[in-house]
């Protein structure tokens, strides 16, 4: 899996660039370019910075988590695979709000189905990996509740695409869909 995510890394970034680029939209064209606010380097050390800053406070969390489940009456479990990562996941499911309702559909899908692919196919390999070079028996034999609902986030996903026209613009393929029981006429019996 690991290989696999590095050759649709390659696929991505390198040999088929052109399909994951945003289509422009002809009748904007008053729309003046976005401009950086900061520069290359500039953003760098920021994104240096706040991940050392991140994993210091993630050290903690991890530390203090089986006090956090003793005080507060909550199992491990619940706080570890449930509330931790949503809590942690916060910036990233705000931004992909954010680029949603500024209308740029395409950026928050590849947010969240980017996260996604990235957390299946190189995380947890990667876990397995390390695991298995420290000697701690890991493998990615999942129990039915994982399977179950890994499945049932790829069904939601597939149809919630399906309906999309393009990624790009968010809109629906057609007007109908919002209107149910509508047999097409315009109101009125006949």
């Amino acid at each position: 899996m690991l290989a696999a995510y590095f050759v649709y890394l390659i696929f991505q970034l390198w040999t088929h660039r052109q399909l994951f680029e945003a289509e422009d939209e002809g009748g904007d064209e008053n729309i003046e370019a976005e401009e950086a606010v900061i520069g290359f380097w500039s953003g760098f050390a920021w994104l240096a910075g706040m991940t050392v800053f991140t994993a210091l406070l993630s050290e903690y969390v991890v530390d203090t988590i089986e006090d956090a489940s003793d005080s507060w009456g909550l199992s491990v479990s619940f706080l570890s695979i449930i509330l931790l990562p949503v809590v942690g996941n916060a910036a990233e499911h705000a931004g992909a709000i954010i680029f949603a309702f500024k209308n740029k559909l395409d950026i928050s899908l590849g947010v969240a189905l980017g996260s996604a692919t990235q957390i299946a196919m190189f995380v947890v390999p990667l876990c397995v990996t390390v695991a298995c070079g420290m000697g701690v028996n890991m493998d990615q034999n999942f129990n039915l509740i994982e399977t179950g609902s890994l499945a049932v986030a790829i069904i939601v996903t597939s149809f919630t695409l399906q309906g999309l026209e393009s990624p790009a613009d968010g809109r629906r393929s057609s007007e109908s869909s919002y209107r149910i029981g509508d047999n097409g006429t315009s109101g009125g019996t006949n």
